[in-house]
């Protein structure tokens, strides 16, 4: 079992115990508001569990149906997330609906909201351990599930401050309108979840910034070669692709031309994790006079 699957399985457990301290203060209170809050934390316990099956899925080595790999099953975690996220959204604003067109009054008790405060810090605490192991080992569905945690951090946080707000002076209108915040805040992470997933599907480029690192790196490592053209990138969860055409001198050897194909792939695996390099070498009457510069110093 990999460290990212053994993180989402903790995600689970966590998920469970931090939804029922939420469920808990939502029954103490009657809380729209809190309600719309364990209600995301139900999600987060779904979009767990989806993860776990993508990663187990993703740490599936290479095969003849699938010779690149199984990577992307990642992205469809995120993907699901997304949707359950959209979903528990609109429960979220029908529920707000109610309560302002009922004119519900919550029983704003401080344990209620203690034990709400409570799952908030261990959300924090989870969230950014999912962050930083995500970004670290490139998956995709780690780091969509440390930024769901991380955003249901921030709108338990500006529940609490309302509901305090709305204990000290008996605006209890401010209990329906903070989860109609929440909602719309949950909908738009969801929103951008997807949209993020997605691009990753679509075989997305890596960013401006890892790709001009990645052109320097073979400017620096084809020396011997005349020009590299065709570059081309796409990322694929944890692992990079790396697609060009090398063009070399005519009377090159086929030992001299694959020599500094391998001298490109160390350069790029030495800086990168789980990357793949494809390169296509090409005589010198296929240059085109633009792409890569490649720097001829030893």
């Amino acid at each position: 079992m990999t460290v990212s699957i053994r993180l989402a399985i903790g995600s689970i457990v966590i998920g469970v115990g931090v939804f029922a301290l939420k469920l808990a203060a939502w029954w103490l209170t009657g809380s729209i508001a809190l309600y719309s809050d364990a209600l995301e934390s139900l999600v987060n316990i779904a979009a767990a569990v989806a993860a776990v099956l993508a990663l187990s899925v993703s740490a599936r080595p290479a095969d003849r149906n699938h010779p690149f790999g199984h990577h992307k099953a990642e992205y469809l975690s995120a993907v699901l997330e997304g949707v359950l996220i959209v979903i528990a959204a609109f429960s979220i604003l029908k529920e707000a609906y109610l309560g302002l067109s009922e004119q519900r009054v919550a029983d704003l008790s401080v344990p209620g909201l203690t034990l709400n405060g409570v799952a908030t810090l261990i959300n924090a605490g989870w969230g950014m351990v999912l962050l930083r192991a995500g970004r670290r080992r490139r998956s995709p569905a780690l780091v969509a599930d440390g930024k769901h945690l991380w955003s249901d951090v921030i709108t338990s946080v500006g529940v609490l401050l309302g509901l305090i707000l709305a204990r000290a002076t008996g605006w209890h209108v401010l209990d329906p309108l903070l989860a109609g915040i929440v909602a719309l805040n949950i909908l738009w992470m969801g929103y951008g979840l997807v949209r993020e997933s997605v691009g990753g599907l679509m075989d997305a480029s890596v960013d401006a910034e890892t790709f001009s690192r990645i052109r320097a790196i073979i400017s620096e490592h084809a020396a011997g070669a005349i020009e590299v053209h065709d570059l081309k990138t796409r990322q694929a969860a944890r692992v990079t692709f790396v697609e060009l055409h090398l063009v070399v001198p005519g009377d090159m050897t086929v030992a001299a031309s694959h020599h500094i194909c391998d001298r490109i792939e160390q350069a790029l695996s030495a800086e990168f994790d789980n990357v793949e390099a494809i390169i296509h070498v090409e005589p010198e009457n296929e240059a085109k006079l633009r792409g890569v510069v490649v720097l001829h110093s030893p």
